[in-house]
């Protein structure tokens, strides 16, 4: 089986495993947030990697880094969130802050990726 470029990135396979731990994570919400935090933090989780991923298939570095950079900002909304949830007690102190190292960690690779494709054009 082939294996896509993306695929074989760092950034990207920790953005995947990140999406899954906030899967569990809201697992544990209170259903009435079905349709408020629980569907924001997950659509967004998701688009950290979905935006690694559609980015390697641009034919330009810039536009690859464009797409770093909606990755980025994807980041920054789920951190939002995560923020929002731990406000509200749906998760605990301990959860917020693996949260916010995983965050942390996922965009400083994104930054790193972005520029050395920047360091290209």
């Amino acid at each position: 089986m082939y294996i896509f470029s993306f695929e074989k990135l760092d950034v990207w396979q920790n953005s995947r495993m990140f999406v899954l731990d906030i899967y569990k994570l809201t697992s544990k919400f209170p259903s009435t947030e079905l349709f408020g935090i629980i569907s924001q933090v997950k659509r967004s989780s998701s688009s950290i990697a979905t935006n690694i991923a559609e980015g390697t298939s641009r034919n330009t570095n810039k536009d690859k880094a464009h797409f770093l950079t909606i990755s980025y900002s994807s980041a920054m909304e789920t951190l939002n969130h995560i923020i929002i949830a731990k406000d509200l007690n749906y998760i605990s102190e301990e959860e917020y802050i693996s949260c916010r190292e995983k965050i942390e960690k996922i965009c400083n690779q994104i930054n790193s990726l972005k520029k050395y494709y920047l360091t290209l054009t």
